[in-house]
């Protein structure tokens, strides 16, 4: 049994890492205002950004989903690990090391991290193979494609020997045992025992969004290979074809700062396009583009709302000409409508692919063929057109009937009419006629992805939207949210007032009370979720919402609003007491010890409030 890592050490890892760093390399993060951060939720489709993080508070919380926590329920979450394991992930991160109690080690059977360190070790093999004399037909392959050794070197090219098992004995060598070898999809199976899956054949390492290599592509090089002419690693815990892009990994910052994406084909073309400048290029990895890819690519693209952002984004197909080519761009404008950003297609001259470009006719030909793309609505209605004989009546009236049923798919109104219009003309129809066709059915528009919720009927969750929006709710909760995001701004004096106030909604009474009593911890590292911990479970998520929601900003700076939304409630309070001790000197007869005593009350009031008016101007 491994032993437990040190409570110490979670808390420090936790605190030397930035939350925002690490949700950056799987979401891009713009600013929500001073301390917070928000993105597109990595746990569920939406157009419109809700995922929010606060890094001082160390917590992320989507207000579409209701996902949240701290960064290691996040890597548990998006990477499916262990709690153990997210906590070893981000330590070797910081570089920081762990100690375990009674002094063991760690569980280095943890399925999911052993096998990509099994990957990473197969990586590294193949990456000095490709420098041996028997890689030879290797590195010609690689020259013959335009890649020098040190593209190669780039892209973690290798080469895997023609040969059984020198790969499983090199990391049966290593102490990997033969389940983990097989298991993480390097070796093979067979009547006869294992052998190794790649063999003669240059080898590409598949990352992960965050770097992490957990699967290979392997091209043939010799007609005496029988096998397919690309070789992937198979379904694994670490490697799903369908939700990796290869590239992206490297291609990510550029993505997000240019806001585009160019999906090619293949390995070769990734790296053509990145040495020819083109470093938002990424490429599937043995499957055709499909719906697992978007939320990836939106994700890190920040493809959001255009009402939310103006700036569109977009999204660059590159297809070849045969059959195969047509079979992706037929499945890819299928799909391509759940982006927001603009969709296009790219298509290299006289069926090259783009690597091939970049060979023959150089890197501003390659650059020239993304520049020169065309939407992907006009790439698909001609793509109809030219395959019917428009020389007679039939055949445009077949071509016709057959590019409406794309232009119907248009959810853009202004568009969907500017390319009936199109359409006529290039079918040389009136156009009229096109109309007519087209109002013949209803637009047929996409329907928006739907936003998951978290409450359901049977476990109802309180939301910080559930709060009225009366002005003493509104002040009651924005004085409680600057205590749990701002312990560094609200100085222990304050929030002690802040806590003694009368605080009339329910939910927020509850969140007061958990503050005091976990108060001793007031601006530790663990002061939110210590509070979070003593509400009831039904509470917990609303108080997740309160540490990661953008208070609004004064003077460019949300703790000046949260010094003086603080003394806002102060006052209020203080106005209801000095309203209590009004009604009670009316009742009190005049010049009693009770009555002056209110009085001198009354006055103490007044210079509290006096006081507070000058810290907050």
């Amino acid at each position: 049994m491994a032993g437990r890592i040190r409570r110490s050490d979670i808390d420090e890892v936790r605190q030397r890492v930035n939350i925002a760093d690490v949700i950056g390399d799987y979401v891009t993060l713009k600013s929500a205002g001073v301390g917070s951060m928000k993105g597109l939720c990595p746990f569920h489709d939406e157009r419109s950004p809700s995922f929010h993080v606060r890094p001082q508070a160390g917590f992320y919380h989507c207000f579409g989903c209701g996902e949240g926590g701290d960064i290691y329920t996040f890597l548990q979450k998006v990477d499916a690990l262990s709690f153990t394991e997210s906590v070893e992930r981000l330590a070797q991160r910081v570089g920081y090391t762990l100690h375990y109690e009674d002094g063991q080690a760690a569980d280095d059977g943890q399925k999911r991290s052993r096998l990509l360190q099994v990957n990473k070790a197969a990586e590294d093999f193949f990456r000095q193979k490709i420098h041996q004399p028997e890689a030879q037909i290797g590195r010609e392959f690689l020259a013959d494609k335009g890649f020098d050794q040190l593209a190669a070197e780039q892209f973690g090219v290798g080469f895997a020997p023609d040969s059984f098992n020198a790969l499983s004995e090199h990391l049966t060598a290593q102490g990997y045992t033969v389940p983990e070898l097989i298991e993480a999809g390097v070796v093979s199976q067979g009547d006869r025992g294992i052998y190794d899956r790649f063999r003669g054949r240059v080898v590409w390492p598949i990352r992960d969004v965050t770097g992490q290599t957990v699967g290979f592509g392997a091209r043939r090089l010799s007609d005496d290979d029988k096998g397919p002419k690309y070789l992937n690693t198979p379904e694994t815990p670490v490697y799903h074809k369908s939700r990796v892009l290869y590239g992206l990994d490297i291609a990510k910052r550029a993505i997000s700062k240019k806001r585009q994406v160019v999906i090619v084909e293949g390995y070769t073309d990734v790296m053509a396009c990145h040495l020819a400048g083109i470093d938002t290029a990424v490429a599937t990895c043995g499957t055709a583009f499909g719906a697992d890819h978007i939320p990836l690519i939106r994700r890190v693209m920040g493809d959001s709302d255009v009402s939310v952002d103006q700036t569109r984004g977009e999204v660059i197909f590159t297809f070849d000409p045969d059959e195969a080519g047509q079979k992706a761009a037929s499945k890819a404008f299928a799909e391509h409508a759940k982006f927001t950003a603009q969709t296009y297609v790219a298509v290299p001259p006289e069926g090259l692919d783009p690597c091939d470009v970049r060979i023959q006719r150089g890197d501003e030909a390659l650059q020239a063929v993304i520049t020169e793309r065309r939407p992907m609505y006009e790439f698909m209605i001609k793509r109809v057109i030219d395959g019917a004989d428009l020389a007679t009546v039939e055949g445009r009236a077949w071509a016709l009937r057959q590019a409406i049923q794309v232009v119907r798919t248009i959810r853009d109104s202004v568009v969907r009419q500017g390319y009936a219009r199109e359409l006529a003309g290039w079918l040389g129809m009136d156009p009229a006629d096109v109309q007519r066709e087209m109002a013949k059915a209803p637009s047929q528009t996409a329907p928006a992805p739907e936003v998951a919720s978290s409450e359901s009927e049977d476990q109802p969750v309180y939301q910080l939207s559930s709060l009225s929006q009366d002005p003493v709710t509104s002040i009651e909760r924005d004085a409680l949210m600057a205590l749990l995001q701002h312990p560094d701004v609200i100085p222990l004096e304050r929030a002690t007032s802040v806590l003694q106030a009368h605080i009339s909604h329910g939910a927020l009474a509850l969140v007061r009370d958990a503050i005091l009593s976990v108060f001793d911890h007031y601006g530790d590292s663990q002061w939110v979720s210590l509070v979070q911990a003593e509400v009831p479970e039904t509470l917990q998520v609303f108080v997740q919402q309160m540490a990661v929601h953008p208070l609004p900003e004064r003077d460019g700076h949300a703790g000046q609003y949260a010094l003086g939304v603080t003394a806002t409630l102060l006052d209020k309070d203080l106005l209801r007491r000095k309203a209590e001790m009004l009604s009670a000197l009316q009742r009190t007869e005049a010049g009693s010890e009770d009555y002056r005593s209110l009085q001198q009350q009354l006055v103490d009031i007044e210079s509290t409030r006096r006081a507070l008016r000058t810290e907050d101007s």
